[in-house]
């Protein structure tokens, strides 16, 4: 957790949205740029599942962020005119209260005893440092994959405070598909031998399972017209394996080493909550139907991004968000983009997502 890395504590018991509570828990964050005279300009962005509250450099912290080439002055994200707020997430391990914490009920990590977590807990937790921050009414929100959906777990369950939304590359709820490589996923980690029904070795956790989870991933999150261009059948110089099944292909290489980068950095358990938490959230809950879900939202601006080739949240999903938000907020706007880096793509292709945002916000600019 870099220097730039603040927290706050949420005085109190915190009611989770499926039963439970949290007594008093963290939520680290991390601002740029200043809040004007009004407190008006103020802007929440809502992570993926595993990036911590990290999502730009600073003074502070001169690391890359995860969002490096989006925040900063001059871009979409101007931080000459607006006040930037990132959370980590509820239920994550990079300074905000989650499985890997210590309960002070127990003085023991909660583990398997940390309760059901939601997008919407992941919301309410953050609406609380925004209040810590005096802020009342956000400028905007901004959500990327399951932040989207957190995103829209605030602005319908705080319709008052936003103005505006960008939802990118989410949707208002997870098809079968989705859910079903989550489980996967969640399966692989479960079932490694070392993750003893999540009381693991902090020091000796379940890395076999979590490098196959990170694989799994990885092929969703990327696309075989990705692949087809950068790796074909190019061979794997790394030397990687032994024995008549090593690594042979540089595609397989690749996603060995992205595996190996993120095994040992995120807890297993905090990446099976949020995992699940993205599959819990359904935006028809609120009132029975994706309709009356839209209809709880007073949203003045609406941006929607999906990007051709995403098969975890495909373009379709994209699409009936907007119809949904244009029902409901005439000056909703839906961007396909034609990257071929699927999901990843917000991540990795700034220069087809730069100019849609930097649109985006100079036609809504500040109150």
């Amino acid at each position: 957790m870099g220097a730039a890395t603040k927290t706050v504590t949420l005085d109190g018991q915190f009611r989770m949205h499926r039963g439970g509570e949290l007594e008093s828990p963290t939520l680290a964050y991390e601002t740029w740029g200043a809040l004007n005279a009004r407190r008006s300009n103020a802007i929440l962005i809502f992570s993926g599942l595993s990036p911590s509250a990290h999502a730009s450099s600073s003074k502070a912290d001169p690391s890359p962020g995860w969002w490096e080439e989006m925040i900063g002055s001059g871009l979409p994200l101007d931080t000459d005119r607006f006040f930037i707020i990132c959370v980590n997430s509820l239920g994550s391990c990079f300074g905000s209260t989650g499985p890997a914490s210590v309960d002070p009920a127990t003085g023991e990590c909660y583990r398997l005893d940390f309760p059901v977590l939601t997008l919407e807990d992941v919301a309410e937790a953050a609406n609380g440092v925004v209040r810590h921050l005096g802020i009342e009414r956000l400028h905007a929100v901004v959500g990327c994959s399951m932040g989207g959906m957190s995103g829209l777990a605030y602005c319908v369950r705080h319709p008052d405070e936003v103005r505006a939304f960008v939802s990118i590359s989410s949707a208002a709820r997870a098809e079968p598909f989705s859910i079903a490589v989550r489980s996967l996923q969640r399966e692989m980690i479960r079932s490694d031998p070392k993750w003893n029904s999540g009381n693991y070795d902090r020091d000796d956790g379940p890395i076999v399972g979590q490098r196959l989870a990170r694989k799994l991933g990885m092929i969703t999150y990327r696309s075989a017209e990705e692949w087809r261009g950068r790796f074909g059948r190019e061979r794997s110089t790394d030397g990687l394996g032994s024995g008549q099944f090593k690594i042979e292909f540089a595609v397989e290489s690749y996603l060995e080493n992205v595996a190996q980068k993120f095994t040992g950095g995120f807890d297993p358990n905090c990446y099976l909550y949020l995992s699940h938490a993205s599959d819990l959230f359904d935006l028809a809950e609120y009132g029975g139907s994706l309709a009356s879900g839209f209809k709880r939202t007073k949203l003045e601006q609406v941006l929607v991004i999906g990007v051709r080739t995403d098969l975890l949240f495909p373009v379709h999903q994209q699409q009936e968000l907007a119809d949904g938000f244009k029902a409901v907020c005439k000056d909703t706007t839906f961007v396909r983009l034609d990257c071929v880096r699927g999901h990843d793509s917000f991540l990795v292709d700034m220069d087809a997502f730069r100019p849609v945002l930097c649109e985006f916000f100079d036609s809504c600019g500040c109150d």
